[in-house]
């Protein structure tokens, strides 16, 4: 059967009452009001639903987006229907989008295909075991190119609250061309709905022209704007422009999956950190990946230099091995951002930077090959926070004056119907274990002025004994680490392989791992806060 997104947002993943913060995004004093998340998550995705549906619902109980006879059009909209109530995505039946100008059809999408693999890690391995056994073929599933890489498993239909969205293959509509829309009975289940016919009359002209191919400025809304996605908006950037380019993402919820590659010069900037949300659900045992590329994040950039990330929302709605996002090249930056994961939740490579950002996730919550230095950062997990295997020559993780809080929680994904109770693992700064015959003998994190909380006394666990393995030359350093009131933590307990470093006999190290260029292999980054607000 296909499986059909609904609100999968789940109240244990997204990020619980914070510590607090100030306006500027950075951990505030203990005792500060603190926002809840999930709500606010919440309510964005159920308003931003149905914000560029047509208001008043027409003849036949629904109104459809973009509306009948509509001109300007994005070519990469989604369609949407909304109802008077909450349908459900159906099982059977074909949406078709045709050339109205020509009788063409363009696009297609047969919903008896199912979206994907069953999300549940379990449950997938179990049925391809079983298919394998029988010597049945892999089914077919719903594809997509993205970012100029094929097989991208998604769905077709996502419904939120009473409006169903359609997600159309990549590029198929065009600059200056009229369209017609045609649903078949089934694909939408909903009272009193039968599908939209050719005499229906939903078609709708697109805009004529894209922008500048020079354009340095660009704006992303669901509902106008220069692009009506933020992958449209990506891709349509060349990958090394001549100048900066800089894309405004205005308030909304735009639920795709984000990925592009070999990109560089490019900032993308949210209208408002909690309002404009990009996000989709998608873990490892949904989208496999092909050809060594992961394809399980919500959101990649991969192999690209000069990224820079900026006040907004990235939300994975899936469970298990589910990055909120993935970056990888050099001098890239993360600023002001809200990342919401499951396990691997944020997974790095090369040098980054990242300042007044927070960060959720279900156990090695940071999984990294690389640099990164995170300033005044907020990082929750259940489970271990971080698993570290830079190589040798190259750093690991600095947090300065960050917040860490680990929660004594199951791991979400193991909570299952055989295993209501789950299972927990216990929540450490870092772990270091034997990874089938291989060890990470380089790894690197310091913590400088740091608070803390539900952190085990050992700090790390699960590290592979010395009498296997050199610890000689890792670094598990730590510096006035508190607790989340400011006074100074019981470190008497804390693993052998972790070191406190002291004044003043370690006043040298401390300096150099306070500064981010002697972290980020000589790159000094220049977070541009009061440049946040588009213009």
């Amino acid at each position: 059967m296909p499986q059909t997104l609904t609100v999968l947002v789940s109240l244990s993943r997204l990020m619980r009452q914070p510590v607090g913060s100030l306006p500027d995004g950075g951990p505030a004093a203990p005792g500060g009001a603190g926002r809840c998340i999930c709500c606010l998550a919440l309510a964005v995705l159920a308003v931003a639903a149905c914000s560029h549906t047509q208001a008043a619902d027409e003849a036949g109980g629904y109104a459809v987006y973009p509306s009948r006879g509509a001109t300007n059009v994005n070519p990469d909209t989604h369609l949407r229907i909304k109802f008077g109530s909450p349908p459900a995505a159906g099982t059977s039946g074909m949406i078709r989008v045709y050339d109205a100008q020509t009788n063409e059809l363009v696009d297609s999408l047969d919903m008896s295909i199912s979206a994907g693999p069953n999300p549940s890690l379990t449950i997938a391995k179990k049925e391809r075991a079983e298919r394998a056994a029988a010597g049945l073929p892999e089914p077919p599933y719903q594809e997509m190119v993205i970012g100029g890489f094929e097989g991208f498993h998604f769905y077709p239909v996502i419904v939120r609250g009473k409006v169903a969205t359609i997600d159309l293959h990549s590029h198929v509509l065009d600059y200056g061309r009229r369209y017609r829309v045609e649903i078949d009975p089934g694909v939408i289940e909903h009272d009193g709905f039968t599908g939209i016919g050719s005499g229906a009359g939903w078609s709708f002209s697109t805009k004529a022209d894209a922008p500048s191919p020079d354009a340095t400025r660009l704006t992303v809304d669901a509902g106008g704007g220069d692009f009506s996605t933020l992958q449209g908006a990506i891709e349509f950037v060349p990958d090394n422009p001549a100048e900066p380019v800089t894309i405004d993402v205005k308030r909304g919820v735009y639920e795709e999956i984000v990925f592009f590659r070999n990109k560089s010069k490019l900032t993308i900037r949210g209208e408002d950190r909690d309002a404009t949300v990009v996000g989709y659900g998608n873990n490892s045992a949904f989208n496999p990946g092909r050809n060594g590329l992961s394809y399980r994040p919500a959101f990649s950039a991969l192999d690209s230099s000069e990224i820079r990330l900026a006040n907004f929302t990235i939300n994975n709605y899936s469970l298990g091995q589910a990055e909120a996002l993935k970056v990888t090249g050099d001098r890239n930056s993360v600023e002001r951002m809200t990342l919401n994961g499951s396990g691997d939740a944020l997974t790095l490579r090369g040098t980054i930077y990242l300042v007044d950002s927070k960060l959720t996730g279900h156990g090695d919550s940071i999984l990294s090959y690389g640099s990164a230095f995170f300033e005044r950062c907020e990082l929750r997990s259940i489970g271990p926070l971080q698993w570290i295997r830079n190589p040798e020559g190259a750093h690991g993780h600095v947090f300065k004056d960050c917040v860490i809080v680990g929660s004594d929680e199951p791991l979400p994904w193991s909570v299952t119907d055989a295993n209501p109770a789950g299972y927990k693992t216990p929540a450490v700064l870092a772990r270091l274990p034997n990874n089938h015959g291989q060890n990470y003998p380089f790894a690197e994190f310091v913590l400088i002025d740091c608070r803390m909380s539900g952190i085990v006394p050992e700090g790390v666990v699960s590290v592979e004994p010395e009498e296997t393995f050199s610890w000689e030359n890792v670094r598990f350093w730590e510096h006035n680490t508190m607790d989340l009131n400011g006074d100074p933590l019981d470190l008497s307990k804390r693993h052998p392989i972790m070191r406190e470093l002291k004044t003043p006999e370690d006043v040298a190290l401390i300096d150099r791992y306070s500064d981010p260029a002697q972290v980020l292999n000589g790159w000094t980054p220049e977070p541009r806060s009061i440049d946040l607000e588009p213009r």
